[in-house]
């Protein structure tokens, strides 16, 4: 019994391989066209994305100009900043005054008597108060007193400046060291009259004011025996508009409404500060809405073009869509608001071009800008209807309505995404049919072959006995 052919062709001389190939490639035509169709869905799926993105940003930077952020930015300037600094805060007020610096607010200081490097001081307990001192009297604050022990372990001035810093009791403490020693220096870490400090010692050689041991690390201005002082505690003097005022800091942050003052140097002269509207950041806040839009129009007009230089269309031409979006967006743009005195974008400079974008007049935008209450109310103006509030408002309520989870671009998204599932089944379906086709073709052509096998064993053996009867 001839066997079955596993090589198809073999049999009958027939190149069945190709032959199968071909008929298979016929059937798997169609896939050409769906994996172009499944191209050109992930092209407007990602376009979408895109658009997506850009609604976003133009919502967010409309509903910047319809918050105060928007607008409350202000510059603050000082005539003398060397001398006087100022910031302000956004929404501090429009002010101009004139400040001078009598005296600059300074903290307390003492210095100890210079002694050898690594010089033992004496033992016992430093105590720390913080208050004011008005002559030789001091009067002690609302902190709680701070306690150091000093111990032979480390009674050395470094050691001492170094549990003195490690028990935050208000000062700070620092070696100096120069030709003559060593030195302790003591500071308070805030400056003003209130700041002060009073250090008193209980020192284990039995006597607190005798000027050795431990001792001379005190500071009362009644014992010459300890630390002296080398700067008292002051507040900075000053006027505002010719009215005095006194502070215990050099940093004024409450004493004009948002405003933060920094006092550096005694002045000779007045000194202008101005806080005043910043329009160029309101400028740019309008500028930025305008990007956002420009970006989502431009990349929209792209999409749905078509170019008859090149003859292509863009992806989303004839996209309903994508078209209706193009319309609304134009004509919210061109929309009305109830705010007074501007109702219009292109009022304020702000004007629709040719192909859908935005263009600014600067000099209608800087015209604008000096009514900064009425260009605000533009985008901000509340009324409750979409038709007539502010630009912003209105642009903001748009964009999140189209990303809103069942919103245009969500659905959108949702159907082109359908689309490419479709796409791939269908492929699949396609893949799997041809993969039937060829299985069976394979079949029947081994058939084939076997078959043809069998007759040409059957005619070889009929001519060899011919040949043999002719013989005979």
């Amino acid at each position: 019994m001839v066997g079955s052919i596993s090589s198809p062709g073999i049999g009958s001389g027939l190149d069945v391989q190709s032959i199968v190939s071909q008929l298979i490639a016929i059937e798997k035509a169609p896939i050409s066209t769906l994996q172009k169709q499944a191209t050109t869905f992930q092209t407007k799926l990602s376009v979408y994305g895109t658009i997506k993105s850009q609604v976003s940003a133009m919502g967010d930077a409309a509903n910047k100009l319809s918050k105060s952020t928007g607008w409350n930015a202000v510059t603050a300037s000082s005539s003398n900043p060397s001398a006087i600094g100022v910031t302000a805060a956004a929404g501090a007020p429009a002010t101009s005054v004139t400040m001078e610096v009598q005296q600059l607010a300074k903290a307390q200081s003492t210095a100890s008597s210079a002694v050898a490097a690594d010089t033992a001081m004496g033992t016992g307990t430093m105590t720390i108060e913080l208050g004011s001192w008005s002559g030789n009297s001091f009067t002690a604050g609302a902190n709680t007193p701070v306690s150091v022990t000093i111990d032979a372990g480390n009674d050395s001035l470094s050691a001492i400046a170094a549990a003195i810093n490690d028990a935050d009791g208000g000062v700070t403490a620092t070696v100096l060291k120069d030709a003559s020693g060593e030195r302790l220096l003591l500071r308070s870490k805030e400056t003003g009259e209130a700041n002060g400090f009073r250090i008193s010692v209980a020192d284990d050689d039995g006597n607190d004011s005798d000027g050795a041991g431990l001792s001379r690390l005190a500071y009362d201005a009644n014992n010459a025996n300890g630390m002296s002082q080398t700067q008292s505690g002051q507040n900075a003097m000053a006027t505002v508009n010719g009215l005095a005022i006194n502070t215990a800091s050099n940093k004024l942050t409450d004493t004009l409404p948002g405003m933060t003052i920094e006092l550096s140097q005694v002045t000779t002269a007045p000194v202008e500060l101005v806080v005043q509207a910043d329009t160029a950041a309101a400028k740019a806040n309008v500028q930025a809405f305008v990007d956002a839009y420009n970006a989502l129009a431009s990349n929209l007009s792209s999409a749905t073009r078509y170019d008859s230089a090149t003859k292509k269309a863009g992806v989303l031409q004839g996209d309903a869509t994508a078209v209706g979006l193009q319309g609304a967006l134009r004509g919210m743009m061109r929309s009305t608001t109830a705010s007074s005195p501007f109702t219009q974008l292109s009022e304020i400079g702000v004007e629709m071009q040719t192909g859908g974008t935005l263009s600014i007049n600067s000099s209608k935008l800087d015209t604008a800008l000096g009514d900064l209450t009425g260009l605000r109310a533009l985008f901000s103006e509340v009324t409750g209807d979409d038709a007539t509030e502010g630009f912003g408002l209105k642009v903001k309520k748009f964009a999140d309505g189209l990303n809103a989870a069942d919103g245009l671009m969500s659905n959108k998204s949702a159907a082109i995404q359908r689309q490419i599932e479709r796409n791939t089944d269908e492929q699949d379906r396609i893949t799997d049919r041809a993969s039937r086709v060829e299985t069976r073709l394979l079949a029947q052509y081994n058939a084939m072959d076997s078959a043809v096998s069998k007759l040409n064993s059957l005619n070889t053996f009929i001519s060899q006995q011919i040949t043999l009867w002719n013989k005979a």
